[in-house]
């Protein structure tokens, strides 16, 4: 597997580089966005580790113009371990958020489930089209079809968690079940990130998203999908 790191911390960039060289993996670097993009486009990684704080194009931008086209994991690192930035980086579409500093084995933890992941979307059953009483999912374009036609754009794990949601209709599914299937471990002490995706999908999906008809909240369990009007 072959991992991106972009850092201009050349201390931190060598050290992140060295971990997973250790553990197998094929490392390319870059010290800034400009350099990343144009790697990604020649070496066409399957990972990238992204540090936020860069000068010129920074690590948000990065992410922003990976997602206008791709759904290349990234994991994004941050010496911000604010909740706010969590949210904030997790919003653009990206996959997991690390605070620095950090603990080796924490990152390789990071690594191997979003990679796992990765693999499983690509191959298993949410790669599958799904339609539910007039809700159509396309994994291709990351896309859901409402009854009344329009179609919406995902992030790639705004769709997992539709997907995941919509082929469980009416079953409520916990935080730790959503955890673990859409992103593939338990974010001990996070579990607040299901709750800002679905924040994030009734805002697309729903016509008032304070009155949410279709992704309903079980209290101090998780959440559900109802097809239903």
């Amino acid at each position: 597997m072959k991992v991106l790191v972009v850092d201009d911390d050349r201390p931190s960039l060598k050290m992140t580089a060295f971990l997973l060289k250790e553990e197998g993996y094929v490392v390319f670097t870059a010290d800034n966005g400009q350099d990343a993009l144009r790697l990604i486009d020649e070496k066409t990684p399957d990972l990238v580790i992204l540090d936020v704080m860069m000068p010129g194009m920074d690590g948000w931008e990065v992410t922003r113009q990976l997602r206008r086209s791709t759904n290349l994991p990234i994991i994004i690192l941050s010496a911000k371990g604010e909740t706010t930035d969590r949210v904030f980086g997790l919003d653009l579409g990206a996959d997991d958020y690390l605070a620095k500093p950090f603990e080796p084995s924490e990152l390789l933890a990071r690594v191997r489930s979003v990679l796992r992941r990765a693999e499983a979307f690509t191959f298993g059953e949410p790669q599958n089209q799904l339609t539910v009483s007039g809700f159509r999912l396309d994994p291709v374009n990351n896309t859901v079809t409402l009854p009344s036609g329009r179609a919406v754009e995902l992030t790639p794990i705004e769709f997992r968690l539709l997907h995941t949601l919509v082929r469980n209709t009416g079953r409520v599914l916990t935080h730790e079940q959503l955890l673990s299937t859409v992103w593939g471990y338990d974010y001990e002490g996070y579990s607040n990130q299901v709750a800002v995706y679905i924040r994030r999908l009734r805002t697309k999906l729903e016509p008032n998203p304070d009155e949410p008809r279709h992704l309903l909240t079980a209290r101090g369990i998780g959440y559900k999908f109802d097809a239903g009007s």
